[in-house]
């Protein structure tokens, strides 16, 4: 190693130091006082900070001051309506500095939100509504069309405020000024504050519930890592009614006095631009944004970016992507919106998704345990124990259950809570959460992503439950069967959907993807179809997902007709389109 080299190691070492231990002490008072939830700490920035920039958005921003009046005017709306502590309300707007106002005066007084994905539809709406069961719902004048139609399925619907200019006006006649003594409710760090929305492992969205310690643990962690401070701007252009771009990043980038920069969407093309005109310091993204980005071509204005943080990118596109857009410091992380444990690659390490430090191992007890394709489930030795993998094999990821943050406060479905819950792990008694991940850990520490299991995939930064999507396609006309499972595309993050789907003679694609395009998300739709004569099942009547997974998509292996979705339609697959897909020249 050159003195160079051991310098830059050196470097490294002392600034991840630096970032665990600001994490440590971020957190480490949040105890001291159960009645401090997230919205008291933003009344006390609006103090501090006043006239400070705090959400900086396209058409209207808020400073520390005014963020906090507008979360004032949220709770005395959410009074004034009857709302009592422990009332579900359900939030359904694109990005923008009301967003986070919404949420914090709404959970101020008591109430839990359940952040609804803008891009559900029909009965994946509706299900994800019935899952809050909330009393209220908030949502943007454009999505009333979305809203009201999965109304319609429910049997008992809430109370719906079209977000706009008529609510506005409604809003500002409520005093923004700090709540009395006899406005305030008794809401601790023990009392549930959001219902986030997961797939899980298995099924249809589940609502993650989120008390306000993790609320707190989350937004005080993360601005300890990322060392967030007064001068900071951090871009976010991801969705909000997700943990980290709603909750964890904008907590985080406010708590010491800095700004959020809320963008409604990605623009590859306007991306760098922007970023240098708003004065961003901090960017969060995801591993497909950076491939994106990437193929684009060319490089970046002069900006004054510090930081990027986010999850996914891969190892072939991170060193790339950092020299190319001369991003100092690349900060990965992994992290569930349900689990106990996250990781954090603070050093820089290309490829991998973080590590535990040895100091902190005790607090985060989590483990890599053998994965049964078969079972679908951790292997279990002769004395019924789950085995632990060697360094550098693939298995599934898995936290212990304990206290503070290592807890687990599942979803408003009991039943796909315990089955998040894996029991006798390592001795009689003992209980870790399933990541639904497969990881594998070097000699280093450091975790790598390896795949998702079950019945989920990952694709354009969502994760995909293949149940839901099966659902859809084998209510379409001329469908018999499906079976949906994910599958990789070369140089592209993620693996996209893919349907094996048993047929009647007047099947027509274009009407089969009309049918998916007017019930899933453009993200969870077919990409690729699988025509077949029929479907194989195991000897417990499980669909043989696997097995049509690991044979992909290739003409020349597989017998059976095949189409694509390049982005005009299906169109047969033949061995000229699937080399143009292979080699990057079509990108899906």
């Amino acid at each position: 190693m050159t003195a160079l080299a051991a310098t830059k190691d050196t470097t490294k070492a002392g600034s991840s130091s630096r970032a665990w231990l600001r994490a440590l002490e971020m957190t480490a008072r949040i105890e001291d006082a159960p009645a401090r939830i997230l919205p008291t700490v933003i009344a006390e920035l609006g103090a501090r900070f006043a006239d400070a920039p705090a959400l900086i958005g396209e058409a209207k921003s808020l400073s520390h001051a005014g963020l906090a009046a507008r979360m004032n005017r949220y709770s005395r709306w959410a009074l004034e309506e009857g709302i009592q502590k422990g009332d579900a309300v359900a939030l359904m707007m694109a990005n923008q500095p009301d967003y986070l106002a919404a949420w914090l005066g709404l959970t101020r007084i008591g109430a839990v939100v359940a952040l609804l994905n803008t891009n559900l539809r029909g009965e994946g709406l509706a299900h994800a509504i019935a899952a809050a069961r909330p009393r209220h719902l908030i949502a943007a004048w454009d999505l009333s069309q979305a809203v009201g139609e999965a109304l319609g399925a429910l049997e008992k619907a809430p109370c719906c405020w079209w977000h706009g200019e008529a609510f506005d006006v409604l809003l500002d006649t409520y005093d923004g000024a700090e709540l009395a003594d006899d406005e305030k409710r008794a809401v601790t760090l023990d009392d549930p504050a959001l219902l986030i929305y997961t797939s899980g492992t298995t099924g249809l969205p589940k609502a993650a519930r989120v008390s306000h310690r993790r609320v707190m643990n989350w937004t005080h962690w993360f601005a300890g890592m990322t060392g967030a401070g007064a001068h900071d701007r951090l871009y976010n252009c991801l969705p909000m009614y997700h943990s980290v771009g709603g909750v964890v990043a904008c907590g985080a980038a406010l708590l010491n006095g800095g700004a959020v920069i809320i963008r409604e969407k990605f623009s590859a093309r306007g991306f760098w631009r922007d970023v240098a005109e708003s004065g961003a310091t901090m960017f969060q993204y995801i591993g497909e944004l950076c491939r994106y980005l990437l193929a684009q071509g060319g490089g970046a204005p002069p900006h004054r970016l510090r930081l990027a943080v986010g999850n996914g990118l891969a190892a072939d596109v991170w060193q790339d992507f950092q020299a190319r857009f001369a991003v100092p410091q690349v900060l990965e992380f992994y992290a569930a919106t349900e689990g106990n444990f996250s990781l954090y690659n603070a050093e820089g390490k290309a490829g991998a998704i973080g590590r535990i430090p040895p100091f902190l191992a005790h607090r985060f007890a989590t483990a890599i345990v053998q994965f049964d394709d078969e079972t679908q489930s951790p292997a279990r030795g002769p004395d019924g124990l789950c085995i632990a993998v060697a360094r550098g094999e693939a298995g599934e990821a898995i936290g212990k259950i304990a206290g503070g943050n290592a807890r687990f406060e599942g979803y408003t479905d009991a039943a796909a809570s315990e089955k998040k819950i894996l029991r006798d792990v390592f001795k009689p008694g003992d209980a870790w959460v399933r990541s639904g991940d497969l990881m594998r850990q070097d000699a280093q520490g450091f975790f790598y992503f390896v795949d998702r299991i079950g019945d989920t995939f990952r694709w354009k930064g969502e994760n995909v439950a293949t149940t839901e999507v099966a659902a859809v396609a084998a209510s379409a006309p001329g469908v018999r069967a499906a079976c949906v499972y994910g599958v990789a595309v070369p140089g592209q993050s993620g693996k996209c959907g893919m349907a094996a789907l048993e047929v009647e003679q007047d099947f027509d694609p274009a009407a089969f993807r009309a049918h998916c395009a007017a019930r899933l998300p453009a993200y969870a739709r077919p990409l690729f179809l699988r025509l077949v004569e029929g479907l194989s099942f195991t000897e417990t009547f499980k669909q043989k997902k696997h097995a049509l997974a690991k044979e992909g998509y290739d003409p020349a292996a597989i017998a059976d007709r095949l189409m694509a979705d390049t982005g005009q339609g299906f169109v047969p697959l033949d061995g000229a389109l699937y080399a143009r897909i292979k080699t990057g020249l079509i990108r899906l």
